[in-house]
């Protein structure tokens, strides 16, 4: 009986990755002591997923900034302005196209599927010159080897890699990426025959595209792709893998015929769909990489739902072809459970981080095989147990509150035109009115009085000296740049997430969950065990004590329920959106608590919205249906002259506009500053949009300072398209990753801009 690992997390168990990348980007280490340190973490992961007994181990899912990088790599599609010619892609190539350089911008970032990991997005067009460029994956083959582990070289498949590519600049929208094909095709013909010579047995082909909804041409292209391949595959075992959905059923009889092709593995976790495919038909004499043991949660796994599945199957495609697997890789897990000192025994009991879920499988494995460890099985079976019956888990109060939402779908009483109208009337701002989005610089030496309070180094009135000392600072600082709307910067927040988790019953935090998101940066993702409430106020003391410092507007600052949830490890228990709906009515306590503190604008942040959309088409109305009503349960209970604002991270969301519509907020801002143009065109096409909004006039990502000629010409392009009476002119995230000597000049040029367009529209008048 055997198991295999689709892939596996690279930070390391105390991020030790993360620390090497940054002190060499910083100069303050050589390319040999990073290299050392990935090796180091290269062989401690073989070595475990050996000694645990697992058959099938990956090699390659190892990479300095991203797997998909590392393909671009392999492929030598360099865009030309690093200045490539050819040769091996050393790390200076290689970092430059992840993060930039001095004389030219970085590559773009994109989510990886609807996981939080980012992906490196592949430029191309019809003059791509591909040699094979990076022999990374041959390398770390015989590398494992030498260590006397016999490994699986893990590779982005071709119709993927250029599936999740896109045209680079100058290159027609229409151009055809799959006609790059052969090009691509003749590379990963190099590469397989060299792992094949190294002695590779089985390769693993990542094809997950095959998840989406894919057009009959691209379904095609897998075919010709594998027919082209097949002679070049031939004497080895190859397993194309598919993760992060179940696979439709055209594209299962596409997959399950490719030539060459000797293992098929499936994400049966969030595919539930595909055993049905399955037990209608599998190919005779192929292998079924079943992949049972989540990888995106950190949740234990049921051993006996688990086994009862893989029996079934076992039936189907026969013992000896039967492999047990991960659903994905492991990337999207944190860790090892081993570093939580600080977790309470009964939760620690319910989860599995990647190291557990490798013990995990082959526990499943040497079961099927009949060798069940039943100590470890009986275990199991009492710690899900006692999750199930635990009373930490279960709120009646909640459950019942939460039933009672079926009824309604919480909209405000008056429609947003007489809203604006009745807060027009209490806030009195200017037209074009100015605004920030949340956070202020986060100084060392705050960070510094934050962390010293965490550890009770300092007194509890000290602390809040420090912090209100600081509160004063920033509003201090916006009264003289003539901010109309005001913030209180956020200096007791840590995370826009985790400072709401800290306070809200039903979450618990770990001290080294860490998941990659994209190159060395790590996030903490807090983990929702059970039922949602706030047993008291969490914002309302800081927000009170900043409007008492000023006769300005002071935005509220919550982070909304959608996005405390996709940020989250979530219960698995339940259905998501039952979830989300807690976490709404716990924000709804506090969005009144605020309003009857004599918070008179409150700001919800929905950064994570778009990002919750799931990936097949035929889903993403129930998603947006509940997410967007998630939203309104929040404010349905506020005055008419109380403003609602939201913000919106990465607007590629022209397909989700009417949801945005529907959420109903009085002000909408939005980061849109690196895709202007995208933006704007939504509402060109003629949709209506009453409420105010905000599109971020200048990126606070980059150190840049934009004059205030810049700004005001932005907006005045947005002024073509919107109303004058709607628009707000704000920066397009929270500042807090910048220092005052950029935010400063930044937000004075910004204030210029909307002084100088009010006096031309008053003039025009």
């Amino acid at each position: 009986m055997a198991s295999h690992i689709v892939g596996y997390p690279r930070m390391g168990p105390k991020r030790e990755l993360k620390f090497a990348l940054e002190s060499f980007w910083d100069g303050k280490s050589t390319a040999e002591d990073l290299q050392k340190v990935s090796a180091d973490l290269r062989s401690s992961i073989w070595k475990q997923m050996s000694e645990a007994g697992t058959k099938f181990i990956p090699s390659n899912t190892f990479a300095h900034y991203d797997q998909v990088l590392d393909t671009t790599a392999m492929l030598g599609a360099v865009p030309p302005r690093y200045g490539y010619t050819s040769g091996e892609i050393g790390l200076d190539v290689y970092f430059s196209m992840a993060r930039g350089n001095a004389s030219v911008p970085a590559m773009e970032m994109t989510k990886w599927f609807d996981t939080n990991y980012h992906y490196i997005v592949p430029e191309l067009g019809p003059d791509v010159k591909f040699s094979y460029a990076s022999h990374k994956a041959v390398n770390e083959y015989k590398e494992a080897k030498a260590l006397g582990v016999d490994t699986v070289p893990v590779l982005v498949g071709p119709v993927s890699y250029l599936l999740l590519s896109k045209a680079a600049k100058g290159v027609e929208k229409s151009f055809d990426l799959l006609s790059l094909l052969p090009k691509v095709l003749a590379v990963y013909k190099e590469v397989i025959s060299e792992l094949k010579a190294a002695g590779a047995t089985w390769i693993q082909l990542d094809e997950p595209v095959l998840v989406m909804d894919l057009e009959g041409h691209k379904l095609q292209a897998f075919t010709g792709a594998y027919a082209e391949l097949e002679s070049t595959l031939s004497g080895l075992n190859v397993l194309v893998e598919t993760y992060f959905a179940d696979i439709p059923a055209e594209a299962y009889k596409t997959l399950t015929s490719l030539k060459g092709v000797t293992a098929f593995g499936f994400d049966l976790v969030r595919g539930t769909k595909t055993l049905d495919l399955v037990k209608a038909g599998f190919p005779e004499g192929k292998y079924l990489f079943a992949g049972v043991v989540d990888g995106r949660n950190i949740w234990a796994n049921d051993f006996a739902a688990s086994l009862s599945t893989l029996q079934a199957l076992e039936g189907v495609v026969g013992k000896d072809k039967l492999v047990v697997s991960t659903s994905c890789s492991l990337l999207h897990t944190a860790v090892d459970l081993i570093n939580e000192t600080k977790l309470d025994d009964e939760i620690k009991s319910w989860m599995a981080f990647a190291a557990q879920k490798v013990v995990e499988v082959n526990a499943l494995a040497k079961a099927l095989a009949g060798q069940k460890d039943e100590a470890l099985f009986s275990a199991n079976a009492a710690a899900l147990a006692s999750r199930r019956s635990s009373p930490r888990v279960t709120n009646e109060g909640v459950q019942k509150a939460a039933a009672a939402l079926k009824g309604s779908d919480h909209r405000r009483a008056t429609n947003v035109s007489a809203r604006l109208d009745a807060q027009q009337k209490k806030l009195n701002l200017p037209i074009l009115p100015t605004t920030t989005i949340g956070s202020f610089p986060q100084t060392v030496e705050l960070r510094r009085v934050r962390r010293e309070y965490k550890a009770k180094k300092v007194s509890e009135e000290d602390y809040v000296k420090a912090i209100k000392e600081e509160i004063k600072k920033v509003v201090d600082l916006q009264e003289e740049l003539d901010i109309d709307v005001l913030v209180h910067g956020e200096p007791e927040r840590n995370d826009m997430v985790e400072y709401f988790g800290e306070q809200l019953s039903g979450f618990a935090f770990t001290a080294n969950g860490w998941v990659q998101s994209y190159g060395s940066r790590c996030v903490k993702p807090p983990v929702i065990y059970g039922d949602v409430s706030r047993p008291k106020a969490m914002t309302v003391f800081w927000s009170a004590m900043a409007q008492s410092m000023t006769s300005r507007p002071m935005k509220g600052m919550l982070t909304g329920p959608v996005t405390i949830l996709n940020w989250s490890f979530v219960r698995n228990d339940q259905p998501r959106h039952e979830t989300c709906y807690q976490i709404a009515l716990a924000i709804k306590d506090e969005v009144e608590d605020l309003e009857k503190g004599g918070i008179g604008v409150i700001q919800i942040d929905e950064a994570a919205l778009r990002e919750g959309l799931p990936l097949r088409k035929s889903e993403h109305a129930f998603y947006l249906d509940w997410a967007v009503h998630s939203f309104r349960i929040t404010n349905c209970g506020v005055q008419d002259s109380t403003q609602i604002h939201t913000h919106m991270c990465y607007s590629h969301f022209n397909d989700i506009i009417h949801s945005i519509i529907d959420m109903d907020a009085d002000v909408i801002t939005i980061e849109n500053s690196r895709s202007d143009e995208k933006l704007l065109s939504v509402f060109r096409e003629g949709v209506k949009y009453g409420a105010g909004i905000g599109p971020g006039v200048y990126d606070i990502h980059s150190p840049r300072i934009p004059s205030s000629e810049e700004i005001a010409d932005r907006v005045n392009k947005m002024l073509a398209v919107l109303e004058q009476n709607i628009l707000w002119v704000n920066p397009d995230c929270g500042l807090k990753t910048r220092k005052y000597t950029e935010v400063k000049p930044a937000l004075k040029n910004m204030v210029d801009a909307a002084k100088l367009i009010r006096s031309q529209l008053a003039s025009a008048k």
